[in-house]
C-alpha cells in the first residue's frame, strides 16, 4: 500500500514536471491516449477506465457524464496511470473489478485525484471562512466524498481539520 505521503509526492512531481493542471492537456503531455465514449447513465454504468498494453496507455471516459464529473473521473484514472502502471500483471483499472485488492488501488487513485484537483490552501481558506463541509464541496464543484479524501491528506500533512460528516469508501465514484 502506498501511503498518502508517497501519493502526494507523486502529485507534486507531476505538477512540477508538466506545469499543467488541466487533465486533458496532462494526458497529452504524458502521451496517454484519451477517448470519450458514451457508456450510459444507468446504475452500474462504467464511468471510465485506464489500460496499458505494450507500453501504450489509454484512458476512456464516459462521455454521458457531465463535464465536471468527467474531469474528476479523468484525474482518478490518471492516478492509476501514475501510481499503478508498473504493477505486474495489471493491464487495466475500471469500476467493475470485484477483488478486494482493487479497492486499495481505488483508494490510492482517489487520494491522487483529491490531492491534484483540490488545492490545500483553497480548502483551508474555505474552512477558515467557516463554510460547512457540504457547502465547501459544492463551492469546489466536487463530490463530498472527494473532499473527505482531501481532508485525510490535509490531516496527514499536519493540518488541524475537523472530522468530515462522512467517511468515503474507495468505490464512491462507482455509485455517484
Amino acid at each position: 500500500m502506498m501511503g498518502i505521503d508517497v501519493i502526494s509526492n507523486e502529485v507534486r512531481k507531476i505538477k512540477r514536471k508538466y506545469s499543467e493542471t488541466n487533465p486533458v492537456k496532462l494526458c497529452q503531455n504524458m502521451k496517454i491516449s484519451l477517448l470519450h465514449q458514451p457508456m450510459g447513465l444507468f446504475e452500474g454504468a462504467c464511468k471510465g477506465f485506464y489500460l496499458q498494453q505494450s507500453r501504450k496507455q489509454a484512458i476512456v471516459i464516459n462521455s454521458d457524464l457531465d463535464e465536471q464529473f468527467q474531469r474528476i473521473i479523468l484525474m482518478h484514472e490518471l492516478g492509476h496511470a501514475v501510481l499503478h502502471r508498473k504493477l505486474p500483471g495489471v493491464k487495466s483499472f475500471h469500476d467493475f473489478t470485484l477483488f478486494d485488492q482493487t479497492s486499495l488501488y481505488e483508494y490510492e487513485a482517489n487520494i491522487f485525484a483529491a490531492d491534484f484537483i483540490l488545492d490545500d490552501q483553497e480548502v483551508l481558506r474555505m474552512l477558515n471562512d467557516d463554510i460547512s463541509f457540504f457547502a465547501a464541496a459544492n463551492t469546489l464543484c466536487v463530490p463530498a466524498e472527494l473532499l473527505d479524501f482531501k481532508f485525510r491528506i490535509l490531516k496527514r500533512k499536519g493540518y488541524q481539520v475537523i472530522d468530515p460528516p462522512l467517511n468515503a469508501r474507495a468505490n464512491f465514484l462507482k455509485n455517484y
